[in-house]
């Protein structure tokens, strides 16, 4: 079964945002490879949200929003440098922000 990883971002309960936390957590807590915690916060976020044929990989025809990090080893490497800011750019729709 495909799992999920989202924020419930709201300042009574949650009051945080912050993604690459989630995805930390989730391979210390969870033991979930990197790989399983990128796509349950990315691809399957999406299908849990109906928004799969638009949103959660780099594919043609799908939003272009995805972020490019500084240079790092490997992609296994964000979860547990979560402290440290890696990203370099993001872009929403294509644009760069």
């Amino acid at each position: 079964m495909p799992l999920a990883l989202a924020t419930d971002y709201n300042p009574g309960s949650t009051p945080s945002g912050n993604m690459n936390f989630v995805i930390s957590t989730a391979c210390i807590k969870m033991k979930m490879t990197p790989e399983e915690a990128i796509n349950a916060a990315t691809i399957n976020g999406a299908y849990a949200m109906g928004l799969e044929k638009t949103h959660g990989s780099i594919c043609k025809g799908k939003k272009a929003n995805f972020i490019i990090t500084k240079e790092i080893p490997s992609y296994g490497f964000i979860p547990y440098s979560f402290g440290n800011q890696h990203i370099d750019k993001v872009f929403i729709e294509g644009k760069e922000i």
